[in-house]
């Protein structure tokens, strides 16, 4: 595969929920709450991640921390995301059954979207697994964003307060991760815009 073109990296991708192959259900749903940072979670990132390594071998390309618990100082869920870069999402046969034995369970694929897989566990810690194929352009805006709030403390601020006010209404109004997730989409192509026209990717 190629690198992405900036077209790529800047494009949003909808939201199609119809288009999502299920594979199973998970056992429970996570408390939506925000904590506050909890300076153990670079070390357990990579206690998961040495995990996968064990688990996959050269089979994972990458393994990064990504997310709210991988910004220094950030409130987060107390949940590691993790994007794992394998040298071919689509080929399941080389990675499903290795994490499932590691731990990790099989929750979706959403081929209309980079080819993207999804794992989770709870044991010992909360993890979301997100698996995608090599020059895949969502990694890329995930670390653009991380970095963004790293370099930008006016970022940062404008992603907690989406973040606390998206934990809030599903709190108050009920809903599941995708939602809080949903809720908090403009804040976050709000801030990879102005990430992009700093990188010279937008006017």
């Amino acid at each position: 595969m190629s690198p992405p073109t900036i077209a790529e990296i800047i494009k949003d991708s909808e939201v199609q929920p119809e288009l999502v192959q299920r594979i199973a259900v998970r056992e429970s749903q996570p408390p939506l709450e925000v904590h506050p940072y909890n300076p153990s979670w670079p070390k357990i990132f990579l206690e998961i991640k040495q995990r996968i390594i064990r688990a996959l071998g050269e089979t994972a390309v990458a393994v990064h921390h990504t997310g709210s618990t991988s910004i220094p100082g950030l409130p987060a869920k107390n949940i590691i995301d993790i994007d794992l870069v394998v040298r071919d999402s689509t080929d399941e046969a080389e990675y499903v059954q290795k994490l499932e034995s590691a731990g990790f369970k099989f929750l979706l694929r959403e081929p209309h979207w980079h080819e993207h897989r999804f794992f989770y566990t709870y044991q010992p810690y909360a993890v979301n697994l997100h698996v995608w194929s090599p020059d895949c352009p969502e990694v890329l805006r995930h670390q653009i964003f991380r970095q963004r709030l790293l370099d930008c403390p006016e970022d940062m601020a404008l992603y907690l307060k989406a973040k606390e006010l998206a934990a809030f209404q599903i709190r108050e109004h009920g809903g599941d991760m995708a939602q809080y997730n949903l809720l908090k989409e403009d804040t976050i192509r709000q801030i990879l815009r102005n990430a992009f026209k700093d990188l010279g990717y937008i006017a």
